[in-house]
C-alpha cells in the first residue's frame, strides 16, 4: 500500500506522518501517533466513542480516512485538560459519577465539548440530541446528561 504524508495540528501540536493510504484517523492517531483517547468501538460509525472534533466539528475518527485531515486542527480528550488541569467537562463527569467502564466517556465529551462551543447554555433536550450519537452500556445516560448541563452551568457562571 501507498504511504502518503499527513500534516496536522492535533491537540496544539503540530503532527506530520506518512500513513498507509486509506488509514482511518482513529488508527492513525492510535498506532503512529500514540493518542489513545479516541477509543474504537463499532468501527463502523454507530457508537460514537472515537469521537474528535476537527476543524470545530464533530467527526467520527473510524469513518474519517486520516489524508483528508491534511491541514486541520484535530482535538481529542487528550487535549482538553491544561497544565494537568481537568476541562470543565471533564471534572463534571467525574463530580457527576457519568463514567464507570470509561470506554465511551472520550466521546460522549468531545460531543459534549461542540454542543457547549455552540450552545453555551443548552437545554436538556439539546444534550439529549448532541449525544444521541454515543452509545453508552453502563450509566443509562442520566449521570452523563447531567454532568453536561452542570458543565455548561460552570462555563456560564465564570463567563459573567
Amino acid at each position: 500500500m501507498a504511504k502518503v504524508p499527513v500534516q496536522f495540528t492535533l491537540n496544539g501540536a503540530e503532527k506530520a506522518e506518512f500513513i498507509d493510504s486509506g488509514t482511518t484517523l482513529l488508527h492513525a492517531l492510535r498506532d503512529k501517533i500514540g493518542d489513545t483517547s479516541p477509543k474504537g468501538g463499532c468501527h463502523q460509525g454507530t457508537c460514537g466513542a472515537c469521537s474528535v472534533i476537527i476543524d470545530g466539528e464533530l467527526r467520527l475518527s473510524c469513518l474519517t480516512l486520516a489524508e483528508t485531515c491534511n491541514g486541520a486542527t484535530i482535538t481529542t480528550t487528550s487535549g482538553l485538560s491544561e497544565g494537568g488541569v481537568l476541562h470543565p467537562l471533564q471534572r463534571a463527569f467525574l463530580d457527576a459519577f457519568a463514567t464507570q467502564c470509561g470506554f465511551c466517556t472520550p466521546g460522549m465529551i468531545m460531543a459534549a465539548k461542540v454542543l457547549l462551543d455552540h450552545t453555551p447554555n443548552p437545554s436538556r433536550e439539546d444534550v439529549v440530541e448532541a449525544l444521541s450519537g454515543n452509545i453508552c452500556r453502563c450509566t443509562g445516560y442520566e449521570p452523563i446528561i447531567q454532568a453536561v448541563l452542570t458543565a455548561a452551568r460552570s462555563n456560564s457562571q465564570h463567563a459573567a
